[in-house]
């Protein structure tokens, strides 16, 4: 057998790459200039209006704190002044730089819900205090300054280029012909630049080399001014590295909060479960086991025989409900061959007819406690399909979620049924506790469930990526 080589295609450009070199980059900086000027035109306006409104309000709450509703009123300037960060910040979009991402406004971990605790919050959150200092002393200087050297480079730039058509409109010179005629003046002081040219034509000429000169800069000098605010909004408008840990240890606090409260349910259903199933039956045993005593001892051996036949039942129908129970909270099979074995007998375990669609590659990414909750999640929607859908079949699906290095990052599983639908996350129900579990590994439960079917409930869990 001959293997054939082939040789590699020769490499092509990537025709979506943007283009490089001076001129590319030129025209890449006119793109933005006209969303530049008009950020840097609209952000002087909105700071004139913040250190109007700030400033004022801010004052006034200072001095009414010894009356306690100074209070209230610094909080209402905090919650301004955010607003009007958050104004800014969209303004800056139309600039084309990148988006300055939002900072954490509830950085209080604790799970305080007090009035005062809430009430002070924004007081006690650094960022507002940033947006204060921002909105009232911060943007009105660098603004007042970038829109007057727009204001410059625009007027400039714009009436320099076209002053030969509109400067023919000015009225010209004084009684003697002479008054106002500036290019006049420069003519005679530069007869080696300007001999014998028209008092008309030297102007437009000079106007029209500054427009030119303006006009060119104008990317760089209105792109730069664009880029100033926005390094400026970053710092003390963006989101900070320590936003990114209380949002995790806030997330963390709900998820643990939603696995204790989704275990304290499965414990309480265990509990009632186990009282109405298995704990009667070995009640109505023991009772059966005292009456084949007395029938033994009093010799009716007919008697005691169908009471034995009797409590047998009883004890394998207890053994069965026993081992239902165990298996719903952790099967066998689920620690012996894991999640993939599992969800594949479960379905085949189904009254349902079941299409089992898994990764296999499932059980190297899942950790026991994503697959417990998965199993029990499973199992639970594909009762539900039995008891109240009116579902003849369904589909389970179990699939990851992938990064670019090829690490599996999240695990969805589907389970979609064909019955009446209608089926809606209710406080107390079914749903709710499955929501509450998946979200006790910080992940969502989803449920599309149209009247009239189909049903798709779908749970989005996060795994740990190794480094």
């Amino acid at each position: 057998m001959t293997a054939t080589i082939t040789e590699p295609a020769p490499l092509q450009p990537d025709a979506s790459a943007p283009a490089t070199g001076f001129w590319a980059s030129y025209g890449r900086a006119w793109i933005r200039t006209p969303g530049s000027a008009l950020y840097l035109l609209a952000v002087f306006v909105l700071a004139m209006i913040s250190i109007s409104v700030l400033a004022p309000l801010f004052w006034t709450s200072v001095g009414l704190l010894v009356i306690l509703i100074g209070l209230p009123l610094g909080v209402l300037t905090l919650l301004i002044a955010r607003g009007f960060g958050v104004a800014d910040r969209f303004l800056l979009l139309l600039t084309g730089l990148p988006e300055i991402d939002e900072p954490e406004w509830n950085r209080d971990t604790t799970d305080s819900t007090g009035f005062w605790m809430t009430l002070t919050r924004p007081i006690r959150n650094a960022h507002y205090w940033l947006y204060l200092v921002h909105g009232m002393i911060v943007s009105p200087i660098i603004s007042t300054i970038s829109f007057a050297l727009t204001t410059v480079w625009l007027s400039v730039g714009l009436g320099g280029l076209t002053y030969w058509f509109w400067g023919s409109f000015i009225p010209r010179g004084g009684s003697d012909g002479r008054d106002g005629e500036w290019g006049r003046f420069v003519a005679d002081y530069l007869p080696w630049l300007f001999g014998g040219w028209s008092s008309w034509a030297v102007e437009v000429t000079l106007y029209l080399v500054a427009g030119i000169v303006f006009t060119v800069t104008m990317p760089w000098v209105l792109g730069g001014l664009a880029r100033g605010h926005h390094a400026v909004a970053k710092g003390m408008l963006g989101r900070w590295n320590s936003d990114e840990l209380a949002a995790e240890v806030r997330a963390e606090s709900a998820a643990r909060s939603a696995a204790v409260h989704a275990e304290d349910v499965a414990l309480r259903r265990l509990e009632r479960d186990i009282h109405d199933g298995p704990q009667q039956r070995l009640v109505r045993l023991q009772m059966d086991l005292a009456a084949l005593e007395r029938r033994a001892e009093a010799g009716d051996a007919d008697a005691a025989a169908e009471l034995a036949r009797e409590a047998r039942g009883h004890a394998k129908a207890a053994l069965d409900e026993l081992r239902a129970l165990s298996s719903g909270v952790a099967p066998p099979l689920l620690q012996d061959r894991g999640l993939a074995a599992a969800l594949d007998a479960l379905a085949a375990g189904s009254p349902l007819w079941a299409q089992v669609e898994i990764d296999p590659a499932i059980d190297r990414a899942v950790s026991q406690e994503v697959a417990r909750t998965v199993y029990f999640v499973v199992a639970e929607l594909m009762t539900n399909a039995v008891k109240h859908s009116g579902a003849t079949a369904a589909t389970v699906r179990a699939s990851l979620r992938r990064n670019a290095a090829g690490a599996p990052t999240h695990l969805d599983v589907w389970v979609v049924d064909n019955g009446r639908g209608g089926a809606v996350i209710t406080t107390g129900h079914g749903l709710e506790g499955l929501r509450e579990r998946v979200a006790g590994l910080r992940g969502i439960l989803v449920v599309t469930s149209p009247v009239g079917g189909p049903t798709s409930v779908g749970a989005h869990i996060p795994l740990v990526v190794a480094p």
